[in-house]
This record gives structure tokens, sequence and C-alpha cells, in this order.
């Protein structure tokens, strides 16, 4: 009696130990199931530039791919800083991702010294989605150049006459045109937007003369007659606009101030999301479909590991922060 006791025990322990068993991928595959609702992509500019139209195409490729939706929220202002503090404070849970750029990932640390958050801290790479040269353009009724020689004589003969656009203090193309100022000897006004769209609009209208910003937001009105384009930022020619010379080749030796772009996540995003957005997002950035969109526009796709991006956005923030300084911008 005594063993037949002891044994029925030990035959339940056993059942309780295999169901336990049985049921453990289950609720591993449900406690990692992701995405399993709506995701966020914040963009920390307003609609119309650059990084709205990169963080829209991959949004639009992930619904697709992981079958939950992929919503872009445009959080304006500051330079990009108040909508990357929004991301840098949210669940790290892969449901908030930012689609981030050389201004809001290294350079605005150097103007903006009251961050909540830290550039390289406060986030997790997940992958660089491209390379973008800016393009320098001007409203032809307001500048009548046709070159970069000619804009830089203009400038120099009249300091601080003319006025460029950007997307907001810190942004990509402000910084481009710090870096033009220094290079050439010349000094323009600065006049900041929310967004890229928003001064491009103006531009337009012949409310600023110039701006330097990227291919996609700035090719379409290139090509529609609305603005003259002078030269790309790049040390090669975009190859969807071959036409368009260098600065580099146009008397200013050397000169290469390319925007980057790529996907953040909070800091403490679980590594196996990491990966997984970084596989999808990689797929998608070497495939048919999207791939040849980027590149006439003039992005150059630029998939790689979180790892590389993390060292990009490293390096990156000490370059322009030395730039910065001997240039004395400041973010008011």
């Amino acid at each position: 009696m005594v063993a037949r006791q002891s044994g029925v025990p030990a035959m339940m322990r056993r059942r309780t130990l295999l169901a336990a068993a049985l049921a453990a991928p289950a609720t591993a595959r449900a406690q990692g199931a992701w995405p399993d609702r709506l995701v966020r992509v914040v963009v920390p500019f307003t609609p119309g530039g650059t990084t709205d139209i990169l963080a829209r195409a991959m949004a639009s490729e992930l619904q697709e791919a992981l079958g939950q939706p992929f919503v872009v929220e445009n959080r304006g202002g500051a330079g990009g800083t108040l909508g990357s503090e929004v991301v840098a404070r949210a669940a790290p849970d892969g449901h908030t991702i930012m689609m981030g750029h050389i201004g809001t990932l290294a350079v605005n640390p150097w103007l903006y010294r009251n961050l909540s958050f830290d550039t390289v801290t406060s986030f997790q790479p997940i992958i660089q989605v491209a390379v973008v040269p800016n393009v320098l353009v001007v409203n032809p009724r307001k500048v009548p150049v046709q070159n970069v020689q000619e804009l830089v004589a203009l400038a120099r003969r009249q300091p601080g006459a003319l006025s460029y656009g950007s997307g907001g203090n810190g942004s990509a193309a402000h910084i481009a045109m710090v870096a033009f100022n220094v290079a050439t000897g010349t000094r323009m006004e600065h006049v900041p937007y929310r967004g890229t769209g928003p001064m491009v609009t103006d531009l337009l209208a012949g409310t600023i003369d110039l701006t330097l910003t990227g291919g996609p937001a700035a090719l379409p009105p290139v090509r529609a007659g609305q603005l003259r384009a002078l030269g790309v930022s790049s040390l090669t020619r975009l190859s969807s606009a071959p036409d368009i010379p260098t600065i580099a080749e146009q008397g200013v030796p050397g000169f290469d101030a390319t925007q980057w772009y790529g996907l953040v996540a909070p800091a403490g995003t679980p590594r196996p999301i990491i990966d997984r957005l970084n596989a999808e997002c990689t797929r998608i950035l070497r495939g048919d479909r999207l791939r040849p969109r980027l590149e006439a526009e003039g992005a150059d796709p630029t998939p790689g590991t979180p790892e590389q991006f993390r060292e990009l956005i490293v390096a990156e923030r000490a370059r322009w922060g030395e730039l910065i300084r001997t240039a004395n911008v400041r973010a008011d």
C-alpha cells in the first residue's frame, strides 16, 4: 500500500512536468510574438522632407512584411529633439521606432546642451537605411546664378544678404550649409523651419533664396523647373542626376556633406526584435521593389548591422562636433 501510494504522486509529478514542458514553447511563442499591434514610426519633423519620405517608404514595406500597421507619426520641433525625446521615453517593446538622421543623432548633442536624452545611450540602433547626398538649389527668380562659383562670388559681395532654409536648427540642411559657408568663406542668413516640407514651400515662393538639402526633397522641384540645382554635396555625381556637378569639382575641393538616415528604437528594446527588424529592412533595401525608387530620388540604400550603425553615429558625432565648435553654431 505504501509503495502504491508513493507511486501515484510520482506519476502525477511526471505528468505535470511533461505538461509544463509541452506548454513551454507555446508560452515562449506567445510572449515573444512581435509585432502584436500597431507600430508607430516617429519622424521628428513635419511631413514632406527626406526623413518623412524614407520613413513612409519603409513603413509601407514593413507593414506588408510583418502584418501589422506601421504608422508614421510626425512630431516636429526644436530641430528634431522633441520627436527624439518621445522615442527615448517610449516603452522599449518594439512598437515605437524612429527614423533618425545625421542631425537628430549626431549633431543635436552639440547644439542643444540640455537634452533629456543621449543620442547614443538612449537609443538602440536598428539599421542604417540610406545615404543621401544634399543638392544645392536656388530659386532662379531670386538668385540668378548658374553654378557654385557664381553663388560664392555673389555671397562674398553681399555678406548676409542671401538666406538659406533648413528643416530646423541642427537639421542636415543646416549643418551642410554651415560646412559650405566655412569651406567657401561666405556668410548667409539661416532661416530654420519646423521641417523640410514647409521650407521647400517657402523656397518655391521666394521667401528664402536657397537650400542644401537631400535629393528626395530637392530633385522633384528641380525636374519640374521650379528650382535650379547648382551642385551635389557628395564627392561623386548622383547616378540619378549625372548632369548636376559636385560642389567639390566647382572650386570647393574635398567638399563632402552627405546625409545619412536610419532606424532606431528606445534603449532596452529586446535584441530579437532588433534583429527581426534589421533582417526585414535589409531584405527590403536590397530588394528590387523599393531600392530602384530610392536610387532614382538620390538615396543610396546602405543596410548593415546594428553595430555598424552605432559606430557611424559615434564617429559622426565627433566629426560634426568639431565643425560646430569651429563655426560657433548655436541652436537659437
